[in-house]
């Protein structure tokens, strides 16, 4: 029975060879090669960070962890990668690909990157995507990173195949599992490190190989947006936690939040639960054609409902909206493409590779474009009590027209994410996050 791993696979290579052909033909390149990147150590250290490949050549070759590899791909012919695979008793080299990689691609083995360098030196009409000081003796004649086909390349990753789909499902499926014994963890007492290492745990998945650093949050820490901590006591009046955390699958990302609060604390457990109603109207709303700009205006729509309904800002939406008000409590992007590189490229320019900013209202909006069939996004709209935003707020014009005493409640909470990551499809949005949590009951 032939392996479904192989057949998508080899149908993800054979379009976007036929893709990336085309581009190089009519931008006059012979060939392009694409570098996994190599790791680089720290400043005046002898010890390097964990390595990722480049999204470029992760988006091609599933081997997220392979340092010096190189894809040779040549219009009309198979791609050859060059994998290496060094000679090393100081780390574990990488094992070889899998067998299923071998269909659509030629591998060569190679012990170090020299053995590929010899072979491109000094050619011209080639293309070559990657570091420069990494990549210094190949570029005699070549043409690093050049911005026309670097936005052609990130404009075709816009649109997944059903390989890249099933990739970004599984990793939904796996940080499922590490976000649900994580909530456990939380229920019964932990602290940011014990629920950090039971979602660990959960995926099988080692911190480096997370496709971004775990947010941990335990009450007030849930209105740092991107807190990077993981305090190992247990807090003594734990009230609220909010995890934003994804998992890898061959090299693709979920990236997925929740918050949660215990049974005693029900007007924050409220806000919850209408959050997360907002959000799923706001997945609904996921189709063909839907500009995210708009989208990301109604998740602010959406936020100053609950607002108003919870009594906390005696404004309509609309008003707080247009005056900036909700803007104080949901201060960054409705949401983001997303696939080999958790930020997904092209996210702010058109078809065209025209740039396509975020507006001065929003500018922390990641993704401004219309949304078309084969994309997948993440929708994450939030509401948070932080205190910098708070105190401008309240040296404004509209401060009367919030309940102070409600923030003063609601605060030590810290704040509230719900994050889904959604395809979509000529019809219904696919929403890969809720299918899993239904999946594991």
């Amino acid at each position: 029975m032939p392996n479904p791993d192989a057949l998508l696979y080899a149908r993800h290579i054979e379009h976007r060879r036929e893709e990336i052909d085309s581009i190089l033909a009519e931008l006059g390149y012979d060939g392009l090669l694409i570098h996994s990147g190599r790791p680089e150590n720290r400043l005046f250290d002898d010890s390097h960070p964990p390595f990722r490949a480049h999204g470029p050549f992760v988006a091609l070759v599933p081997q997220p962890f392979a340092a010096d590899s190189l894809l040779e791909i040549r219009p009309g012919r198979r791609p050859t990668l060059w994998f290496c695979q060094p000679d090393d008793f100081w780390h574990m080299p990488p094992k070889a690909p899998a067998d299923w990689l071998a269909d659509p691609l030629d591998i060569e083995i190679v012990s170090s990157p020299e053995q590929w360098h010899e072979r491109f030196g000094r050619q011209r009409a080639l293309a070559v995507i990657g570091d420069e000081r990494a990549l210094g003796e190949l570029l005699d004649g070549a043409d690093l990173n050049p911005p026309e086909l670097m936005w052609r390349l990130d404009e075709i990753r816009t649109r997944k195949t059903a390989f890249e789909r099933d990739c970004i499902e599984h990793a939904n499926r796996l940080a499922v599992k590490g976000h649900m014994a994580a909530a456990r963890t939380f229920r019964e007492g932990g602290s940011e490190l014990e629920i950090h290492l039971a979602y660990l745990a959960a995926t099988g998945l080692d911190q480096d190989m997370l496709p971004y650093n775990n947010i941990v949050a335990l009450n007030d820490h849930a209105a740092v947006l991107h807190y990077q901590f993981r305090a190992p006591e247990r807090p003594k009046s734990p009230r609220s936690f909010l995890i934003d955390a994804g998992a890898d699958w061959r090299g693709y990302a979920a990236d997925i939040t929740r918050t949660w609060t215990l049974d005693e604390h029900r007007e924050f457990g409220a806000l919850i639960e209408a959050m997360d109603e907002a959000q799923r109207r706001l997945v609904d709303q996921v189709r063909p054609g839907r500009s995210f700009v708009d989208l990301h205006r109604q998740a602010h729509l959406a936020v100053a409902a609950v607002l108003e309904q919870a009594g906390i800002v005696d404004m309509p939406p609309d008003e707080q909206v247009d005056s900036g008000v909700s803007a104080h409590f949901l201060p960054h992007g409705l949401g983001h493409f997303i696939g080999a590189q958790v930020h997904d490229v092209a996210g702010l320019r058109d078809k065209s590779g025209q740039d396509l900013p975020a507006p001065e209202s929003y500018p922390a909006l990641r993704l401004t474009r219309k949304l078309e069939a084969g994309n997948v996004v993440t929708v994450e709209p939030g509401l948070y009590f932080i205190d910098t935003f708070l105190e401008k707020l309240k040296a404004g014009e509209h401060a009367d027209r919030v309940d102070w005493q409600s923030v003063d409640r609601l605060a030590p909470f810290g704040g509230i994410r719900i994050e889904d990551n959604v395809l979509v499809s000529e019809s219904e949005p696919v929403n890969f996050t809720r299918q899993a949590f239904a999946e594991a009951g």
